[in-house]
């Protein structure tokens, strides 16, 4: 491992050069690339810095430590030597953490896809809810939301909706969020105060780009048609919404977020490309059973992942078994307490199966 982590340390050294160079500066793919690979190592060699210089430290005191004769520079080492040992504890502890193999599509952005599911109206009304919390925390965390398709249900409910999120390491926090999402509550039509249950999908796909996934134009079919509000009535006199259905796989996107059709092709694009990789990404995920195992559930959209309790005024994530009594401000997008968790947990596991190979 020592071999490893001094050539992350060269390794690193060079793309500090190659991040100054005017070259790579000139072109903006090949300085992102350079910048996500430097961005990936940093705190690995910061890290295995501290861990060198601690155990210098270590070193040179004990061997000063010999020829002390001054009972009070002989405290002031034996001090010393013992916090940098527990400091070392800590640093290794870190870095195992550091180590733990990334997920590739970590840095990605992401496409999010909320359905409504079992509940009638009261499901719309929450996918409806669950649409607002994912914009307030993208909001929170400088994240950029982008509608690619919206399909609206009653008053402030939802049908479905399609949108993207963009910033670093977006698909690193929200893809946990994949699965269905359960809300129990009394409904305000309800005039017997019984409480119901209704469901939510959520779908987090890494945005995948034409290097990830090459899709054939001979295997797509598109439909273009007059884009259609609440109601169904028409909101545009051209025929701007998008239809594009993937021949080999039946899978169906449509757009109509934008006023142009070409915007809308785009759009629906990205969202099959993203699809059609998820679809690649989950034959190898089978391939990979330890893996499967030894990570919280990052992608089945049919796991029943957390419960919003209006009643008692929680949420409960069923996967790590956490509760937080907060529900009005979770809803308001902040989040960040439980995706942590997530990702500790997350970690947990995986680190336990390292330590069994």
């Amino acid at each position: 491992m020592l071999e490893n982590l001094e050539h992350m340390r060269e390794n690193f050294k060079e793309l500090e050069k190659k991040l100054a160079d005017p070259e790579v500066l000139s072109d903006t793919d090949k300085f992102k690339k350079v910048s996500r690979e430097y961005n990936q190592l940093k705190p690995i060699v910061e890290k295995y810095n501290q861990i060198t210089s601690a155990e210098d430290m270590i070193k040179e005191n004990t061997e000063l430590l010999k020829e002390a004769e001054d009972s009070e520079m002989i405290d002031l080492l034996k001090t010393e030597i013992d916090e940098n040992k527990k400091n070392l504890e800590k640093y290794n502890e870190d870095l195992k953490v550091l180590l733990i193999p990334k997920d590739p599509n970590d840095h990605k952005d992401v496409i999010v896809e909320i359905r409504a599911g079992a509940g009638g109206e009261e499901a719309g009304l929450f996918a409806g809810n669950l649409y607002r919390m994912y914009h307030m925390y993208a909001d929170k965390q400088k994240y950029k939301t982008e509608d690619i398709d919206v399909s609206s249900q009653g008053i402030g409910g939802m049908k479905e909706a399609t949108f993207i999120v963009r910033g670093e390491g977006a698909y690193s926090k929200l893809k946990y969020e994949s699965g269905v999402h359960r809300v129990q509550r009394v409904p305000e039509t309800e005039s017997g105060g019984r409480i119901h249950t209704s469901t939510a999908t959520v779908a987090v796909l890494p945005e995948a780009d034409e290097v990830d996934i090459k899709i054939d134009p001979n295997d797509i079919r598109t439909d273009v048609y007059r884009s259609s509000g609440n109601g169904g009535q028409s909101v545009n006199t051209t025929d701007s919404a998008v239809r594009l259905t993937h021949i080999p796989t039946g899978l169906v996107v449509t757009c109509q977020d934008e006023k142009s059709q070409i915007k809308n092709k785009d759009k629906a694009m990205r969202v099959l490309r993203a699809r059609l990789y998820e679809i690649e990404e989950q034959k190898r995920q089978k391939e990979i059973s330890d893996n499967r195992k030894s990570q919280v559930g990052t992608g089945d959209r049919s796991e029943r992942i957390r419960t919003y309790n209006y009643p008692q005024g929680r949420i409960t994530d069923h996967r790590i078994n956490k509760t937080i009594y907060q529900l009005d401000d979770f809803l308001d997008g902040n989040i960040e307490e439980m995706i942590e968790s997530l990702i500790t947990e997350d970690q947990t596991r995986k680190l336990k199966t390292m330590g069994e190979d």
